[in-house]
């Protein structure tokens, strides 16, 4: 099958990110198909659900996967237009209205006290370009809390000092959506390097000491993936900073290529379960779309293609 044409006959997030990382489509096109999901498919559904009060789900972390964060993140992950007028009109209910009930009440965009958590809401105020006090005030907090060998973990200093991939994740993505929102900042930059490295010397799934797998499930790719690390999101993070590829991926590349059917495309797996707004794609075992299209652009991108831009 044309595994391209499939992935074009999809929702318009589909679409324009097929458009601009897999066949090279002139910006003007790319960015008109981008607009559609303002207002059409998947991205005008979420936003319709939102109530009055700038929450999805009648709650800011809880429940999952259908709060105003994790809402915000699959906006995020469709490529809604920051600067469309429904973005606006939706982050600034969710700016003036949502705090953070029972856990400190700070705004929305103040964060809260856990690093995973405000690693993923600097992302969504640096993806919406929501600036202010509060969320400089995040990012040094941030920064503030990178370990000694690299990553972050939201369980540090009491519990652990070794970092997290999970919690890594969430703050390299953070950080890199910073530097794409505002100006290059070297402090940034080094700090987001830093935890690169952390994911390259462990070749991205694998226990620096020992060398084994540290979790089976990260070698399965979840869509969407919550504030779950695998394999495929350390990749596709890596691609989207436009770095040279490193052979220190050539292992977890290898695995994103066995992942592969025979039909060219790839299934979705370990759909972190709980509520959803609606279903996007089928049940695990099944061809995925969002797998698909990530795995194609990061395979692209160690090929020596193009495809090395990020949602932003």
């Amino acid at each position: 099958m044309d595994v391209t044409e499939w992935l074009l006959d999809a929702d318009p997030a589909i679409r324009w990110q097929v458009m601009r990382d897999l066949i090279d489509e002139p910006p003007e096109s790319v960015a008109a198909e981008r607009t559609r999901v303002a207002t059409e498919g998947w991205g005008a559904r979420l936003l319709a659900l939102q109530a009055p009060d700038g929450q999805w789900g009648g709650g800011v972390y809880s429940p999952k996967w259908i709060s105003t964060t994790y809402t915000m993140l699959l906006l995020r992950l469709l490529g809604l237009p920051p600067e469309s007028a429904e973005a606006r009109a939706a982050v600034t209910r969710v700016r003036d209205g949502v705090t953070w009930e029972g856990r400190g009440d700070k705004p929305f965009f103040g964060g809260e006290r856990e690093t995973c958590v405000n690693g993923m809401v600097l992302v969504l105020g640096a993806y919406f370009r929501v600036t202010g006090e509060l969320v400089d005030e995040l990012l040094g907090w941030l920064l503030g809390q990178q370990l000694d060998d690299g990553g972050w973990n939201c369980r540090a200093p009491q519990r652990s000092k070794r970092s997290s991939f999970n919690t890594t994740i969430l703050a390299l993505e953070a950080l890199l959506e910073v530097e794409r929102s505002t100006s290059a900042d070297p402090a940034i930059t080094a700090a987001r390097l830093r935890g690169e490295e952390y994911l390259l010397e462990r070749r991205l799934f694998r226990s620096r000491s020992t060398g084994e797998v540290i979790r089976p499930e990260w070698t399965r790719f979840s869509f969407p993936p919550q504030w779950h690390y695998d394999v495929l999101r350390g990749l596709d993070h890596l691609r989207a900073t436009g770095r040279t590829p490193d052979e220190r991926c050539a292992e977890a590349i290898e695995l994103v290529r066995h992942r592969r059917q025979d039909d060219g495309r790839w299934l979705l797996q370990n759909t972190h379960r709980a509520r959803r707004h609606f279903a996007m794609e089928g049940v695990d075992g099944t061809p995925s779309r969002w797998n698909t299209l990530r795995a194609m652009r990061v395979l692209r991108w160690y090929d020596g293609g193009t495809g090395l831009r990020s949602i932003g």
